[in-house]
């Protein structure tokens, strides 16, 4: 059993089937816990996918120079996910903190934009 970078014990029963396009994420905080694990595991198919095509910039692969080590979700509510996501850069141990705004879009969730707080 592979334990899942957003923090769940196992991978293939929490991100990994959204991952490999197996389902979709119900909730805005279960698309922003596969958006996280995406970027830890250098998914950019993911990412792009979920990630609202109005935003989405060219290129979303991940920074190979940073090492994601965790997720925090503070709260969320009906479109919105506020996180602390930890990493490791050259520069030592650091944390994004981010508001985040999500919509449905043709019946699944995506990621729109977030305030980096």
């Amino acid at each position: 059993m592979e334990t899942c970078p957003c923090g769940s014990a196992d991978y293939d029963a929490c991100c990994g089937p959204l991952h490999r396009g197996e389902r979709s994420a119900a909730t805005p905080e279960e698309l922003m816990r596969s958006r996280y694990s995406a970027f830890a595991k250098r998914d950019p198919f993911h990412l792009a996918r979920t990630w609202h095509p109005r935003t989405r910039p060219d290129d979303v692969s991940a920074d190979p120079s940073i090492r994601w080590t965790g997720l925090e979700i503070l709260g969320s509510a009906d479109d919105t996910v506020d996180f602390i996501a930890r990493y490791e850069d050259r520069e030592g141990p650091g944390e994004l903190r981010e508001h985040s705004r999500f919509a449905r879009r043709a019946g699944r969730w995506v990621y729109v934009d977030g305030d980096v707080l």
